[in-house]
């Protein structure tokens, strides 16, 4: 049994499909990401998984119990991070951690054990007792962790957590999250737009339109791509891109109005095609691939073409 296990997923806002069919199991200690861009269905996964609404169609279980039949079993298993701040900012962070244990059941000493050893933890003691209106992003994101887990849960939850932060807070933020796991055991499942954030991910599912359509370790999802990425930007490149076939035999796909192509030396490419069109050509980048490459491969499409609005009822 795993703490998540999903089948044939399916969740609709009306007419417009935010789940397709969606499957998928998470093992326990796992950190796994589900990447995909603004619209493609990641806070709607999210939000069935904590239990905020229930799907349409499918099977969710978490840690063996159905997450429609008895959810406030599944509750007590759940530390969750919002993407947006759930904190009181006239409390201080203490106050916010003693309050929200109540909600789980803990009070007094053990309360107060809890509290300091998640301040610990995430290196918040020495502002334990300042008004969380008075803190920085990164701090209350910090403060945030330490609410989701303070009872202790098996699963953590995090929509879209780097949201507004720094790089440098975002790389506090994934060690603090790393510790979590190596420590606790902690399964760990996050929703992101940010490449680098799913990089370091054990396994990555990416959502597009509200189908999985890649899931595995970053290592193995890059190695379905195989060649070196070429990316040449030109002032008309449907043109270019046929002049290319032509000449060279490569297909193209056009993502953001950059021509991008799959090659086994890339960087001969990249010097032969700018002798041939030194005119036509602006810039050309090449590169191993990236997790944008495979979503790229995997769609047909990049992340800002995506195809849904994602103002449109927030999935």
């Amino acid at each position: 049994m795993h703490p998540i296990e999903v089948e044939n997923l399916h969740h609709a806002y009306g007419d417009r499909q935010a789940l397709v069919g969606v499957t998928l199991d998470v093992p326990q200690g796992e950190i796994f990401g589900v990447l995909g861009p603004n619209g493609g269905g990641k806070t709607t996964l999210f939000k069935i998984l904590s239990t905020l609404i229930t799907a349409n169609n499918g099977t969710v279980r978490l840690f063996g119990y159905d997450q429609t039949d008895k959810p406030h079993e599944v509750r007590k298993h759940l530390g969750v991070v919002f993407q947006h701040p759930s904190l009181d900012l006239k409390l201080t962070a203490v106050e916010n951690l003693r309050h929200h244990g109540h909600l789980y059941g803990l009070w007094g000493k053990a309360l107060n054990r809890r509290i300091q050893v998640v301040i610990d933890q995430l290196g918040l003691s020495e502002r334990g007792a300042d008004l969380v209106e008075a803190l920085s992003g990164g701090l209350r994101r910090r403060v945030e962790l330490a609410k989701a887990i303070l009872h202790q849960p098996n699963l953590l939850l995090l929509d879209e957590p780097s949201t507004g932060l720094d790089p440098g807070i975002r790389q506090q933020f994934r060690l603090h999250l790393q510790y979590l796991r190596e420590q606790d055991g902690t399964t760990i499942v996050l929703t992101t737009h940010i490449l680098d954030e799913a990089e370091w991910c054990d396994r990555v599912g990416i959502l597009d339109e509200g189908r999985l359509v890649a899931i595995g370790t970053p290592a193995a999802l890059k190695e379905q791509v195989g060649a070196d990425v070429v990316i040449i930007d030109a002032s008309n490149p449907e043109a270019l891109a046929d002049r290319i076939k032509q000449r060279f035999g490569y297909g193209f796909t056009l993502v953001d109005r950059s021509l991008r192509v799959e090659c086994a030396q890339g960087h001969e490419f990249a010097r032969d095609v700018v002798a041939a069109f030194p005119q036509e050509i602006q810039s050309v980048r090449f590169g191993k691939p990236t997790l944008e490459d495979v979503f790229v491969k995997a769609t047909g499409h990049g992340f800002s073409e995506s195809a849904i609005n994602e103002n449109r009822d927030q999935a």
